[in-house]
């Protein structure tokens, strides 16, 4: 005999009303601060404008090689990145500022309230389905590798979002990132499009077309030189201020 399973409506209803109130306060909270134009994708441009503000006042960002960049027409940046930098996110914000495109990172969080205010600030979630669909409406997306100690170290880069590229034939672009812990310098170099040396199927496509990102990248950083901080930290034979 078949059983009947009864939800607990009340509890859920409860449950349901209490997360859109709590949604609403913080909302509430942070209308001074947002045009609420939002698009499609989740990115508020009144608070993307204002986080690459207050980014500006601790970073003072070089930008070259912009016009690497597609006018229109979706693409995909991969940048070394630094543990705990918020690479992507800077790198996102600067370019958009530049381009007059908005330009998303991919790495958010998905789980409040970080994850949320990360999508109004133009965050997509690190999978290849949705890197693959914000590629398909001619996105500009930021991806960084993993992070490490140093600005000028190149870490694992998920292949999968490099595959996603690839299967929406979308320009994979490499970009070279250094910070400085001393200062405000910073500075970010857009390269030019790398494709495949030869043509493959499958995904051997993607894992040939990562490594090649991934060497771009640190040659791009070998031509910026060694990083100096003008004192005795630059004799030091591990130098965190990026040099050697």
């Amino acid at each position: 005999m078949a059983q009947v399973i009864r939800l607990p409506i009340r509890r859920t209803a409860s449950a349901a009303r209490s997360t859109a109130s709590n949604a609403a306060n913080a909302a509430e909270s942070l209308g001074w601060l947002t045009g609420w134009d939002i698009d499609d994708w989740g990115r508020d441009e009144t608070l993307a404008a204002f986080a690459a503000h207050v980014g500006r006042l601790r970073w003072d960002a070089t930008i070259g090689g912009a016009e690497s960049l597609p006018e229109l027409g979706p693409a995909l940046i991969v940048i070394n990145t630094r543990r705990f930098a918020l690479a992507p996110w800077f790198v996102s914000l600067e370019l958009s500022r530049r381009t007059g495109r908005p330009i998303r990172f991919v790495g958010r969080q998905d789980a409040a309230p970080f994850g949320a205010l990360a999508r109004r600030l133009g965050g997509l979630l690190a999978r290849p389905d949705e890197v693959r669909g914000a590629l398909r409406h001619g996105q500009v997306l930021v991806v960084g590798a993993s992070g490490g100690l140093r600005d000028r170290h190149v870490g694992a880069i998920d292949h999968r979002l490099i595959g996603a590229a690839v299967e929406e034939g979308v320009p994979v672009i490499p970009g070279a990132v250094t910070t400085s812990f001393s200062s405000r310098n910073a500075r970010i170099e857009i390269g030019r499009q790398v494709k495949p040396s030869r043509r493959r199927r499958g995904p051997l496509s993607e894992y040939e077309l990562t490594a090649q990102v991934a060497e771009r990248i640190e040659a791009m950083l070998s031509e910026f030189g060694d990083a100096r901080t003008g004192t005795p930290l630059d004799w030091l034979p591990f130098n965190p201020f990026g040099g050697n």
